[in-house]
């Protein structure tokens, strides 16, 4: 899928800098979707650093079973760096 997520990094707070398969990256800031049960332990930004990328769903992942679409992910760099 051209959304799945092939590379991220922490960049500070709850923003990460991810690169998609269709070539798209750039920065999303997390800080607006961190809501409901499974994301408050995320709010702890040493926490939240612990992410890592799932090789088989391709998104983002974290220790306690919170993930985030990979379609979130990509339309959010999207909108964040051009058409």
């Amino acid at each position: 899928m051209d959304y799945d997520v092939l590379e991220a990094r922490y960049v500070r707070d709850y923003v990460v800098w991810v690169r998609c398969r269709d070539g798209s990256s750039g920065e999303v800031d997390l800080s607006g979707v961190l809501r409901g049960p499974v994301f408050e332990p995320l709010h702890d930004v040493e926490y939240f650093r612990t992410f890592e990328l799932d090789a088989i769903f391709h998104t983002l992942t974290w220790p306690n079973g919170a993930d985030v679409a990979p379609e979130f992910l990509h339309d959010s760099v999207k909108r964040s760096t051009g058409p």
